[in-house]
């Protein structure tokens, strides 16, 4: 997959860096900031920005967004609390903020958590209709599901029509991180078409970000000024990281 000049699911993984202000006037300067940096994709993490509720607020952070942007992917999130984040709405709200983003011309990716989506097939449809392309994602900050629900959880993602598929667990022991690290590589093995993004989280799990170009996962997640989970990497030290894994893989 191609997107603004990016080959997203070869090669070197992209950085991903939210953005996790909680005013307008923040969010605009941090996005502004990193479309200078060496971050290839900027998430909005709008479950973070406290006027998620003001639509006229949220549009014009977007509008502000876009000119600045540049050649970078532009991801829009907003994770529940269910998954780990900071928002709590009904499925109408989370409907409405997802038609901003389809409106707003600048949003390349919207995160889907696909799982907690009551039509999850219909939602994607929608997107991709609206020029939009989805990351189906799926967050267990409790534990490492077994290798068989994992691949279970990706398979149920790729079917639904999801560009991207992205599953975050949390390891509760090394052969935790070791068993997420297989389940990408068969998926990656076995789905060369649909690119796939995961992590097991925590310090126990860093290697994981840390391996994509080895094991299959296109994305991984750095941090500028506050992390969106556990044991994500200074962006500038992940860049080097990636970088000298690169050099030596080729």
């Amino acid at each position: 997959m191609e997107v603004k000049g990016k080959n997203i699911g070869a090669g070197r993984p992209l950085i991903c860096v939210p953005v996790m202000e909680g005013d307008s006037d923040s969010v605009i300067r941090e996005i502004t900031y990193l479309a200078e940096s060496c971050a290839d994709m900027i998430e909005w993490r709008i479950d973070t920005f406290q006027k998620f509720r003001d639509y006229n607020a949220v549009r014009e952070v977007l509008a502000a967004a876009g000119p600045v942007l540049g050649k970078k992917l532009f991801l829009y999130t907003f994770r529940t609390v269910r998954q780990g984040g900071e928002g709590d709405v009904d499925g109408e709200t989370l409907l409405d903020l997802h038609d901003l983003a389809a409106e707003s011309g600048c949003v390349d990716f919207l995160d889907l958590e696909y799982f907690e989506e009551e039509r999850p097939l219909r939602k994607i449809k929608k997107l991709h209709d609206a020029g939009i392309k989805v990351i189906a994602s799926h967050h267990d900050f409790q534990e490492t599901p077994p290798p068989e629900v994992m691949r279970m959880l990706l398979e149920r993602m790729r079917e639904g029509g999801a560009d991207i598929v992205k599953l975050a667990v949390m390891p509760q022991n090394r052969r935790d991180v070791l068993n997420l690290l297989e389940v990408t590589g068969d998926f990656k093995e076995q789905h060369k078409d649909t690119p796939i993004v995961t992590m097991s989280m925590g310090k126990l799990g860093n290697f994981s970000r840390i391996c994509g170009e080895t094991f299959g996962s296109c994305i991984t997640f750095g941090v500028h000024k506050k992390a969106s989970a556990p044991g994500q990497i200074k962006m500038n030290h992940l860049a080097q990281i990636l970088d000298m894994v690169h050099e030596i893989s080729r």
